[in-house]
């Protein structure tokens, strides 16, 4: 028997228009999930990663949404629902560092959009999912944190490494919470990843600097990380509950 066998069930990808979010859709929809791509801007990307999926045989649609609002967050949880019926897989994608700034400078909209976007998102959405999965007794949340939620953050990203880092206690406690309705919470912590996070906000030269921190000697892909969600989101996974899966090419060993 195929545990990693996804058919019959329906994925939600938030941020699901570039990199791990991207990666993360078609993964899920190779192992057989029907899958919703969640955008912001970027209907291009989104339309690129569901034309990747159906041209593989799978099947997927876009929706547009700004996660970071509470209203338009449980509508894209409603719209999902009325286009491919109960969310079977949630992964909370979303998020961005916005820009680098120093905490010296640290203006105060920046750290409300950091947290709208990265944080309540994750809240928001899983709030909206779970209602419907603690009836059914079934389905699984996905949360995207990160290494800087362990160490701070590189350069310039102190407030987006807590928001991170708060991601990860989250979902403990959603775990924690959703465990006596049969609904398992894990997610992701990526180490420095191949995506346009790194192409908008790394210089060249940060990013040599980060790969000599890591024992792999290279950085990771969002294909990579894109696996381990779908694995996550299978019965593979079943006894894997309130975790975060580190995948950093061993440059933070817990």
């Amino acid at each position: 028997m195929n545990k990693q066998n996804l058919s019959g069930r329906v994925a939600l990808v938030t941020g699901a228009s570039s990199g791990i979010g991207s990666w993360s859709a078609i993964a899920l929809a190779e192992c057989g999930a029907t899958v919703a791509i969640n955008y912001l801007r970027n209907r291009e990307g989104a339309e690129a990663t569901r034309d990747r999926i159906e041209a593989a045989g799978g099947r997927a649609i876009i929706i547009q949404a700004d996660v970071s609002q509470r209203e338009t967050a449980h509508g894209l949880i409603a719209e999902t629902q009325a286009q491919l019926g109960p969310i079977d897989i949630l992964v909370n994608n979303a998020g961005d560092l916005i820009r680098r700034c120093s905490l010296l400078e640290f203006p105060e909209d920046l750290f409300d959009q950091l947290i709208n976007l990265n944080l309540k998102s994750v809240l928001f959405c899983s709030q909206a999912a779970m209602r419907e999965m603690m009836e059914r007794r079934s389905g699984t949340i996905i949360n995207l944190g990160s290494i800087a939620g362990h160490h701070g953050g590189g350069p310039g990203a102190a407030v987006y490494a807590a928001t991170k880092a708060a991601i990860m206690c989250l979902t403990k406690g959603m775990a924690r919470e959703l465990s006596p309705y049969g609904v398992r919470v894990n997610g992701i912590a990526p180490g420095v990843i191949d995506t346009p996070f790194h192409e908008r906000l790394s210089t060249p030269e940060q990013m040599a600097q980060f790969v000599t921190a890591i024992p792999m000697g290279r950085v990771g892909t969002s294909e990579e990380c894109g696996r381990v969600v779908a694995f996550l989101a299978s019965d593979a996974a079943s006894y894997l509950h309130g975790e975060m899966i580190e995948i950093n090419g061993g440059q933070l060993m817990l």
